[in-house]
């Protein structure tokens, strides 16, 4: 089973740059509080790492 990670959305996108908010969309996220389970690779970890005030990694699994 691959190691999956649980994002949740902790910021607002409104005044955001476009790139910010086109990486949240990316990631499945678009209103706050939301959480996805995402499998961890290093695309999703460098999309998580770009955008760290917007998201939070609540959990680890796997």
């Amino acid at each position: 089973m691959a190691k999956t990670i649980v994002v949740k959305q902790v910021g607002s996108p409104i005044r955001r740059p476009a790139d910010q908010r086109a990486t949240l969309i990316g990631l499945g996220l678009n209103k706050m509080h939301k959480t996805r389970e995402l499998e961890d690779t290093p695309s999703v970890r460098g999309m998580v790492n770009k955008i760290p005030h917007l998201v939070q990694i609540v959990e680890e699994r796997g």
